[in-house]
């Protein structure tokens, strides 16, 4: 472990260099074409064994240690969103409108340098590691679920993720046992009114007004129909009736998101949806079209993987806190890999000591601690180390 820990430490600075290239060159969920080669490049350079194009942009390497062993999978996301690059700082994006601004640049920068402290280090190393370089968790329905079907998993007897997190403290790690994130689906309402002059509305069916009046109903969804102890979430992101100030429109569009943990609280949210939705409508004389679209899976860790990273995490240098995590209402397509196989996900804090009110992720402005980088390095290597230990 100790081995381990300097070899990263040594090529701490390989590491920030690798993150800030890949920061000022950017490639948006399915475009991305030349992080992927060079992702590749550096595991051939490095001897591994190499597979481009994982379900369709992914990259997997496999290093196989000297023993024999169980066969570990870590997971590093590569992909930016379509956020224009606002910070003053000489790394920042060169591609006008896509940035990274979740962190998927130092997740893998991290991994890279993991593979080649592990390669260092192969001849005393049992079992074999998989690293899973994935490309477009940032959309929906994400590369997780494309590599699984492409083989990635195969052979795989646990797999460890884990997420910069900004906003929490560098030196934290925050881990669980069960729930973490959420279910993150998406839905569409269009409602189909009848237009006319905004002087005669009598002669209407208002879609502004329907709309409206199913955006308040569907309020209750959440606080009347779903148990007071499970959690959920529904929130219109989007309302959208063009016309001219003195026109009422012929028809309103909605867009939103649910949030759950529970698929059969999931299920009840969309019948309740479509009730109210069709149930409004109608009562205006009005017809509405309704489309859910569920989209990653709420991500659960396994109980012994998620507890093995508070084991390690209470071990390593450099880790002042570990917490558990509340679950977040976010989504993470990590979840495919774990309905698969063993394994669990973990946030690193990643808070830059110089900010106190740090830009949150997605952020035109975000940033992360570089120096959290080194520790996920750390937590992925030692949990391997740890995992292959007790079971070779």
């Amino acid at each position: 472990m100790l081995q381990l820990d300097v070899l990263l430490e040594q090529s701490y600075s390989e590491m920030v260099e690798i993150r800030r290239y890949l920061h000022q060159h950017p490639e948006l969920s399915f475009q991305e074409v030349e992080t992927p080669k060079y992702i590749a490049n550096y595991h051939r350079e490095l001897g591994h064994e190499v597979r481009e194009g994982v379900g369709e942009r992914g990259v997997v390497a496999t290093l196989k240690g000297a023993k024999p062993g169980p066969k570990v999978a870590l997971r590093a996301d590569f992909d930016a969103l379509p956020i224009q690059d606002e910070k003053d700082i000489p790394y920042r994006s060169t591609v006008p409108g896509v940035m990274h601004a979740c962190g998927h640049d130092g997740h893998t920068a991290e991994l890279l340098v993991l593979a080649k402290a592990l390669n260092t280090i192969k001849d005393e190393l049992a079992g074999t590691i998989v690293f899973i370089h994935q490309h477009a968790e940032e959309y929906a329905p994400g590369g997780a679920i494309a590599m699984i079907e492409d083989g990635c998993l195969e052979g795989v007897d646990v797999i460890f993720g884990t997420h910069l997190w900004a906003t929490e403290a560098t030196g934290k790690i925050q881990y669980n046992t069960g729930p973490l994130m959420a279910a993150a689906d998406r839905f569409e309402i269009t409602v189909h009114g009848k237009g006319g002059h905004g002087a005669q509305p009598h002669y209407t069916k208002d879609s502004i007004l329907i709309g409206s009046q199913i955006v308040q109903s569907l309020q209750h969804v959440v606080s009347r129909r779903v148990d007071p102890q499970e959690s959920a979430v529904l929130s219109i992101g989007h309302f959208e009736a063009k016309n001219a100030f003195n026109v009422i429109a012929d028809s309103a569009k909605m867009i939103g998101t649910v949030r759950t943990f529970s698929e059969e609280v999931q299920n009840n949210i969309i019948e309740d949806m479509e009730e109210i939705i069709k149930g409004v409508a109608s009562s205006y004389g009005a017809k509405a079209d309704f489309s859910y679209y569920k989209g990653y899976p709420a991500l659960i860790n396994h109980q012994q993987e998620g507890e093995l990273i508070k084991k390690v995490a209470l071990d390593t240098p450099g880790i002042t806190e570990v917490e558990f995590a509340k679950p977040q209402m976010g989504g993470e397509d990590f979840a495919y890999y774990l309905n698969h196989v063993k394994g669990a996900f973990f946030f690193t804090g990643a808070k830059r000591a110089d900010i106190t009110d740090p830009y949150p992720h997605h952020h035109p402005k975000f940033d992360f601690d570089e120096k959290a980088m080194l520790l996920a390095a750390k937590m992925l290597g030692r949990l391997t180390l740890e995992y292959v230990g007790e079971r070779s």
